[in-house]
Protein backbone atom coordinates (compact mmCIF):
# COMPACT_ATOMS: atom_id res chain seq x y z
CA UNK A 1 0.00 0.00 0.00
CA UNK A 2 1.26 3.57 -1.03
CA UNK A 3 -0.47 5.15 1.55
CA UNK A 4 -1.64 7.76 -0.69
CA UNK A 5 -5.78 8.48 0.02
CA UNK A 6 -7.76 9.28 -2.93
CA UNK A 7 -8.49 13.20 -3.83
CA UNK A 8 -11.28 14.48 -5.85
CA UNK A 9 -10.10 15.79 -9.39
CA UNK A 10 -9.42 19.46 -9.50
CA UNK A 11 -12.28 20.30 -11.71
CA UNK A 12 -14.52 19.16 -9.04
CA UNK A 13 -12.18 20.53 -5.92
CA UNK A 14 -13.02 24.17 -7.53
CA UNK A 15 -16.73 23.15 -8.43
CA UNK A 16 -18.88 25.90 -7.23
CA UNK A 17 -22.55 24.32 -7.50
CA UNK A 18 -25.91 26.01 -8.52
CA UNK A 19 -27.65 27.02 -5.55
CA UNK A 20 -31.36 27.49 -5.87
CA UNK A 21 -32.92 29.05 -2.53
CA UNK A 22 -33.87 26.56 0.13
CA UNK A 23 -36.00 26.86 3.36
CA UNK A 24 -39.69 27.74 3.46
CA UNK A 25 -41.34 31.11 2.52
CA UNK A 26 -45.03 32.50 2.84
CA UNK A 27 -43.94 33.76 -1.17
CA UNK A 28 -41.88 32.32 -3.62
CA UNK A 29 -41.08 34.45 -6.34
CA UNK A 30 -37.37 33.26 -7.20
CA UNK A 31 -37.13 30.26 -9.66
CA UNK A 32 -39.86 31.82 -12.22
CA UNK A 33 -41.87 29.22 -11.68
CA UNK A 34 -45.94 29.21 -12.61
CA UNK A 35 -48.11 30.27 -9.95
CA UNK A 36 -50.67 28.13 -11.73
CA UNK A 37 -51.73 24.49 -10.39
CA UNK A 38 -53.32 22.03 -12.77
CA UNK A 39 -57.47 22.86 -12.13
CA UNK A 40 -58.98 19.62 -10.27
CA UNK A 41 -60.50 17.81 -13.25
CA UNK A 42 -57.05 17.66 -15.04
CA UNK A 43 -55.35 16.62 -11.98
CA UNK A 44 -57.85 13.50 -11.68
CA UNK A 45 -57.02 12.68 -15.27
CA UNK A 46 -53.29 13.21 -14.51
CA UNK A 47 -53.39 11.09 -11.51
CA UNK A 48 -55.85 8.52 -13.48
CA UNK A 49 -52.82 8.40 -16.29
CA UNK A 50 -50.09 7.73 -13.43
CA UNK A 51 -52.05 5.06 -11.84
CA UNK A 52 -52.31 3.19 -15.16
CA UNK A 53 -48.27 3.62 -15.75
CA UNK A 54 -46.71 -0.02 -15.19
CA UNK A 55 -44.45 0.34 -12.54
CA UNK A 56 -42.44 -2.72 -13.16
CA UNK A 57 -41.42 -2.07 -16.60
CA UNK A 58 -38.86 0.80 -18.15
CA UNK A 59 -40.36 3.43 -19.73
CA UNK A 60 -40.24 4.20 -23.62
CA UNK A 61 -36.68 4.78 -24.30
CA UNK A 62 -37.67 7.59 -27.18
CA UNK A 63 -41.17 9.08 -25.48
CA UNK A 64 -42.82 8.62 -28.88
CA UNK A 65 -46.52 9.42 -27.97
CA UNK A 66 -44.92 12.65 -25.76
CA UNK A 67 -43.00 13.69 -28.74
CA UNK A 68 -45.87 13.24 -30.77
CA UNK A 69 -48.78 15.24 -28.61
CA UNK A 70 -45.66 17.74 -28.31
CA UNK A 71 -45.01 18.19 -31.87
CA UNK A 72 -48.84 18.75 -32.61
CA UNK A 73 -48.56 21.44 -29.99
CA UNK A 74 -46.10 23.28 -31.40
CA UNK A 75 -46.66 22.68 -34.98
CA UNK A 76 -43.65 20.81 -36.04
CA UNK A 77 -42.90 17.17 -37.29
CA UNK A 78 -42.42 14.48 -34.46
CA UNK A 79 -38.76 13.41 -36.11
CA UNK A 80 -37.85 16.79 -34.74
CA UNK A 81 -38.59 16.53 -31.40
CA UNK A 82 -36.09 14.94 -28.48
CA UNK A 83 -37.80 14.46 -25.19
CA UNK A 84 -35.33 15.36 -22.05
CA UNK A 85 -34.97 15.19 -17.84
CA UNK A 86 -35.67 18.58 -18.37
CA UNK A 87 -34.17 20.95 -20.27
CA UNK A 88 -30.94 20.90 -18.06
CA UNK A 89 -30.40 17.35 -19.02
CA UNK A 90 -30.32 18.68 -22.68
CA UNK A 91 -28.47 21.33 -21.94
CA UNK A 92 -25.45 18.78 -20.40
CA UNK A 93 -25.82 16.32 -23.43
CA UNK A 94 -25.53 18.59 -26.36
CA UNK A 95 -22.19 20.74 -24.44
CA UNK A 96 -20.96 17.38 -23.74
CA UNK A 97 -21.30 15.16 -26.91
CA UNK A 98 -21.34 17.93 -29.92
CA UNK A 99 -18.26 19.27 -28.90
CA UNK A 100 -14.32 17.88 -28.75
CA UNK A 101 -12.04 18.92 -25.43
CA UNK A 102 -10.46 22.41 -26.73
CA UNK A 103 -13.04 24.00 -28.87
CA UNK A 104 -14.28 27.00 -27.68
CA UNK A 105 -18.07 27.38 -26.68
CA UNK A 106 -19.53 30.69 -26.49
CA UNK A 107 -22.42 32.01 -24.32
CA UNK A 108 -23.49 35.57 -23.36
CA UNK A 109 -23.44 37.59 -20.55
CA UNK A 110 -25.78 38.07 -18.58
CA UNK A 111 -27.50 34.67 -19.37
CA UNK A 112 -28.85 31.36 -17.35
CA UNK A 113 -25.19 30.41 -15.39
CA UNK A 114 -25.75 26.72 -16.23
CA UNK A 115 -24.77 27.02 -19.99
CA UNK A 116 -21.34 27.66 -18.56
CA UNK A 117 -21.43 25.17 -15.60
CA UNK A 118 -21.90 22.50 -17.98
CA UNK A 119 -19.29 23.06 -19.97
CA UNK A 120 -16.74 22.66 -16.76
CA UNK A 121 -15.97 19.18 -17.02
CA UNK A 122 -15.35 19.36 -21.03
CA UNK A 123 -12.17 20.69 -21.25
CA UNK A 124 -13.76 23.95 -23.04
CA UNK A 125 -12.53 27.08 -23.80
CA UNK A 126 -15.41 29.76 -22.83
CA UNK A 127 -15.88 32.60 -24.57
CA UNK A 128 -18.73 35.18 -22.86
CA UNK A 129 -19.77 37.76 -25.13
CA UNK A 130 -21.17 40.59 -22.93
CA UNK A 131 -24.04 42.96 -23.60
CA UNK A 132 -24.18 46.22 -23.06
CA UNK A 133 -23.81 46.93 -19.58
CA UNK A 134 -26.48 49.93 -19.52
CA UNK A 135 -29.74 48.26 -22.28
CA UNK A 136 -28.89 44.43 -21.60
CA UNK A 137 -29.38 43.89 -25.47
CA UNK A 138 -27.94 41.30 -27.64
CA UNK A 139 -26.09 42.82 -30.54
CA UNK A 140 -26.13 40.14 -33.17
CA UNK A 141 -23.34 41.63 -35.52
CA UNK A 142 -20.81 42.08 -33.09
CA UNK A 143 -21.57 38.23 -31.29
CA UNK A 144 -21.45 36.90 -34.83
CA UNK A 145 -17.92 38.99 -34.86
CA UNK A 146 -16.57 37.56 -31.60
CA UNK A 147 -17.69 34.01 -32.67
CA UNK A 148 -16.30 33.80 -35.86
CA UNK A 149 -13.07 35.11 -34.65
CA UNK A 150 -12.41 32.81 -31.91
CA UNK A 151 -13.77 29.40 -33.81
CA UNK A 152 -16.62 28.62 -31.69
CA UNK A 153 -18.47 25.35 -32.08
CA UNK A 154 -20.87 25.93 -29.88
CA UNK A 155 -23.22 28.99 -29.13
CA UNK A 156 -25.85 28.82 -26.86
CA UNK A 157 -27.78 31.43 -25.17
CA UNK A 158 -31.70 31.96 -23.81
CA UNK A 159 -34.41 34.18 -26.02
CA UNK A 160 -36.15 35.37 -24.32
CA UNK A 161 -33.02 35.84 -22.12
CA UNK A 162 -33.30 35.02 -18.55
CA UNK A 163 -32.20 36.89 -16.48
CA UNK A 164 -32.38 40.39 -18.67
CA UNK A 165 -36.17 40.00 -19.50
CA UNK A 166 -35.75 40.99 -22.75
CA UNK A 167 -35.74 39.62 -26.37
CA UNK A 168 -33.66 39.36 -29.08
CA UNK A 169 -35.77 40.10 -32.34
CA UNK A 170 -36.26 37.12 -34.60
CA UNK A 171 -34.38 38.34 -37.55
CA UNK A 172 -31.26 39.26 -35.16
CA UNK A 173 -31.73 35.35 -34.06
CA UNK A 174 -31.72 33.84 -37.52
CA UNK A 175 -28.74 36.53 -38.49
CA UNK A 176 -27.49 34.66 -35.90
CA UNK A 177 -27.89 31.26 -36.57
CA UNK A 178 -27.19 31.97 -40.72
CA UNK A 179 -23.79 33.95 -39.51
CA UNK A 180 -22.42 31.28 -38.18
CA UNK A 181 -22.69 28.41 -40.44
CA UNK A 182 -19.56 26.11 -38.63
CA UNK A 183 -20.79 26.71 -34.74
CA UNK A 184 -24.09 24.41 -33.61
CA UNK A 185 -26.53 27.47 -32.19
CA UNK A 186 -28.30 26.42 -29.61
CA UNK A 187 -31.68 28.76 -29.08
CA UNK A 188 -33.00 28.22 -25.24
CA UNK A 189 -36.92 29.29 -25.94
CA UNK A 190 -37.75 28.59 -22.08
CA UNK A 191 -39.36 31.61 -21.92
CA UNK A 192 -41.06 32.51 -25.49
CA UNK A 193 -44.51 31.57 -24.76
CA UNK A 194 -44.74 34.77 -22.92
CA UNK A 195 -43.31 36.62 -26.00
CA UNK A 196 -43.18 36.82 -29.93
CA UNK A 197 -40.53 36.04 -32.30
CA UNK A 198 -39.82 32.01 -31.73
CA UNK A 199 -38.09 30.31 -34.46
CA UNK A 200 -39.16 26.87 -33.46
CA UNK A 201 -41.40 26.11 -36.76
CA UNK A 202 -37.92 27.46 -38.93
CA UNK A 203 -35.79 24.62 -36.72
CA UNK A 204 -35.87 22.10 -39.31
CA UNK A 205 -34.84 24.27 -41.85
CA UNK A 206 -31.19 24.62 -40.57
CA UNK A 207 -28.24 22.22 -39.82
CA UNK A 208 -26.90 24.25 -36.72
CA UNK A 209 -29.88 25.00 -34.64
CA UNK A 210 -31.57 23.11 -31.79
CA UNK A 211 -33.84 25.44 -30.05
CA UNK A 212 -35.01 24.31 -26.37
CA UNK A 213 -39.13 24.07 -24.73
CA UNK A 214 -39.66 23.74 -21.44
CA UNK A 215 -43.09 22.71 -19.47
CA UNK A 216 -41.48 24.32 -16.16
CA UNK A 217 -42.52 27.96 -17.19
CA UNK A 218 -45.48 28.94 -18.78
CA UNK A 219 -47.16 25.70 -18.27
CA UNK A 220 -46.73 25.16 -14.59
CA UNK A 221 -44.96 21.67 -14.62
CA UNK A 222 -42.03 21.92 -13.18
CA UNK A 223 -42.24 19.01 -10.47
CA UNK A 224 -42.25 16.81 -13.55
CA UNK A 225 -38.99 17.96 -15.06
CA UNK A 226 -39.93 18.01 -18.66
CA UNK A 227 -38.24 19.51 -21.62
CA UNK A 228 -37.64 19.00 -25.53
CA UNK A 229 -34.91 19.85 -27.68
CA UNK A 230 -36.64 20.64 -31.36
CA UNK A 231 -34.19 20.28 -34.45
CA UNK A 232 -33.69 18.60 -37.61
CA UNK A 233 -33.93 14.78 -37.72
CA UNK A 234 -29.72 14.62 -38.02
CA UNK A 235 -29.39 16.62 -34.81
CA UNK A 236 -32.01 14.77 -32.56
CA UNK A 237 -30.83 11.50 -34.01
CA UNK A 238 -27.58 12.59 -32.19
CA UNK A 239 -29.07 13.62 -28.96
CA UNK A 240 -31.03 10.40 -29.30
CA UNK A 241 -28.31 8.18 -29.85
CA UNK A 242 -26.07 10.17 -26.54
CA UNK A 243 -28.73 9.95 -24.09
CA UNK A 244 -29.41 7.55 -21.92
CA UNK A 245 -31.56 5.13 -22.70
CA UNK A 246 -34.75 5.61 -20.49
CA UNK A 247 -33.78 9.33 -19.47
CA UNK A 248 -37.54 10.38 -18.88
CA UNK A 249 -39.58 8.43 -16.36
CA UNK A 250 -42.93 7.16 -17.03
CA UNK A 251 -44.83 9.46 -14.92
CA UNK A 252 -43.56 12.28 -16.40
CA UNK A 253 -44.17 10.44 -20.03
CA UNK A 254 -47.30 10.05 -18.71
CA UNK A 255 -48.12 13.90 -17.11
CA UNK A 256 -47.01 14.74 -20.43
CA UNK A 257 -49.14 13.24 -22.49
CA UNK A 258 -52.29 14.29 -21.04
CA UNK A 259 -51.02 18.60 -20.81
CA UNK A 260 -50.44 17.91 -24.31
CA UNK A 261 -53.78 17.02 -24.90
CA UNK A 262 -55.36 19.80 -23.50
CA UNK A 263 -53.66 22.84 -25.94
CA UNK A 264 -56.54 25.60 -25.15
CA UNK A 265 -55.44 24.91 -21.11
CA UNK A 266 -51.53 25.49 -22.35
CA UNK A 267 -52.14 28.29 -24.05
CA UNK A 268 -54.69 29.78 -21.32
CA UNK A 269 -52.10 29.49 -19.10
CA UNK A 270 -49.53 31.32 -20.42
CA UNK A 271 -51.95 34.37 -21.14
CA UNK A 272 -52.95 34.52 -17.55
CA UNK A 273 -49.00 34.83 -16.28
CA UNK A 274 -48.96 37.39 -19.00
CA UNK A 275 -51.37 39.46 -17.43
CA UNK A 276 -50.15 38.87 -14.14
CA UNK A 277 -46.27 39.98 -15.14
CA UNK A 278 -47.94 42.77 -17.00
CA UNK A 279 -49.62 44.06 -13.94
CA UNK A 280 -46.53 43.75 -11.91
CA UNK A 281 -44.10 45.38 -14.12
CA UNK A 282 -46.68 48.55 -14.20
CA UNK A 283 -46.58 48.82 -10.51
CA UNK A 284 -43.07 48.34 -10.16
CA UNK A 285 -42.57 50.93 -12.72
CA UNK A 286 -45.24 53.61 -10.53
CA UNK A 287 -42.89 52.51 -7.49
CA UNK A 288 -39.91 53.43 -8.94
CA UNK A 289 -40.77 56.69 -9.62
CA UNK A 290 -41.88 57.32 -6.02
CA UNK A 291 -38.36 55.13 -4.29
CA UNK A 292 -34.99 57.33 -5.60
CA UNK A 293 -33.77 53.31 -4.03
CA UNK A 294 -35.69 51.62 -7.16
CA UNK A 295 -33.58 53.02 -10.08
CA UNK A 296 -34.57 50.79 -12.88
CA UNK A 297 -37.62 48.49 -14.12
CA UNK A 298 -37.25 46.46 -17.36
CA UNK A 299 -40.03 45.74 -19.75
CA UNK A 300 -40.42 42.28 -19.78
CA UNK A 301 -40.95 39.43 -22.18
CA UNK A 302 -40.94 36.92 -19.74
CA UNK A 303 -42.88 35.42 -16.96
CA UNK A 304 -40.60 37.96 -14.25
CA UNK A 305 -38.95 41.34 -13.72
CA UNK A 306 -35.56 42.54 -13.55
CA UNK A 307 -35.20 45.91 -11.42
CA UNK A 308 -31.87 47.66 -10.20
CA UNK A 309 -31.69 49.11 -6.87
CA UNK A 310 -29.25 51.13 -4.80
CA UNK A 311 -28.81 48.49 -2.32
CA UNK A 312 -30.27 45.20 -3.81
CA UNK A 313 -28.71 42.91 -1.10
CA UNK A 314 -30.13 44.73 1.71
CA UNK A 315 -33.46 45.03 -0.07
CA UNK A 316 -33.23 40.95 -0.69
CA UNK A 317 -32.85 40.08 2.56
CA UNK A 318 -35.26 42.30 4.34
CA UNK A 319 -38.21 40.74 1.92
CA UNK A 320 -36.36 36.79 2.73
CA UNK A 321 -36.84 38.06 6.56
CA UNK A 322 -40.44 38.96 5.61
CA UNK A 323 -40.86 35.84 4.21
CA UNK A 324 -40.65 37.00 0.65
CA UNK A 325 -38.35 34.81 -1.29
CA UNK A 326 -37.12 36.35 -5.18
CA UNK A 327 -33.31 36.43 -6.72
CA UNK A 328 -30.38 38.62 -6.15
CA UNK A 329 -27.90 39.07 -9.15
CA UNK A 330 -25.50 41.80 -7.97
CA UNK A 331 -27.11 45.09 -8.22
CA UNK A 332 -30.59 43.81 -9.61
CA UNK A 333 -33.16 41.68 -8.54
CA UNK A 334 -35.33 39.41 -10.63
CA UNK A 335 -38.80 38.00 -9.65
CA UNK A 336 -41.48 36.00 -10.97
CA UNK A 337 -44.95 37.28 -11.13
CA UNK A 338 -46.73 35.90 -8.97
CA UNK A 339 -50.59 35.63 -8.40
CA UNK A 340 -52.16 38.48 -7.68
CA UNK A 341 -52.36 38.43 -4.06
CA UNK A 342 -48.82 37.45 -4.09
CA UNK A 343 -47.91 40.24 -6.51
CA UNK A 344 -49.73 43.12 -3.94
CA UNK A 345 -48.37 41.31 -0.81
CA UNK A 346 -44.80 41.84 -2.51
CA UNK A 347 -45.82 45.25 -3.29
CA UNK A 348 -46.92 46.06 -0.23
CA UNK A 349 -43.72 44.71 1.39
CA UNK A 350 -41.03 46.33 -1.19
CA UNK A 351 -43.07 49.97 -0.20
CA UNK A 352 -42.49 49.51 3.43
CA UNK A 353 -38.70 48.32 3.31
CA UNK A 354 -38.00 51.78 0.78
CA UNK A 355 -40.11 54.10 2.62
Amino acid sequence: MSGNRYELPQKLQNLTPYDPLTGSYRIRLDANESFLSPPPELMEELMAAVMRVDFNRYPDPYAVELCEKCAAFFGVDPSMVVAGNGSDELIGLIVSWFTEPGDTMAVVRPDFSMYSFYAQPCGLRLLAFDKDPDTLALDADALISRAREAGAKLLIFSNPCNPTSLAATRADVLKIIDGLPGCLVVVDEAYMDFAEGSILRTAGEHDNLIVLKTCSKAFGMAAIRLGFAVANPVLTGAIKAAKSPYNVNSMTQAAGCVLFSHPDYLTGCADEIKRSRDALCRELSALAGEKADLLDVRPTCANFVFLRLTDAKGVYEALLARGVAVRLMGDRLRISAGAPIENRALLSTLREILR
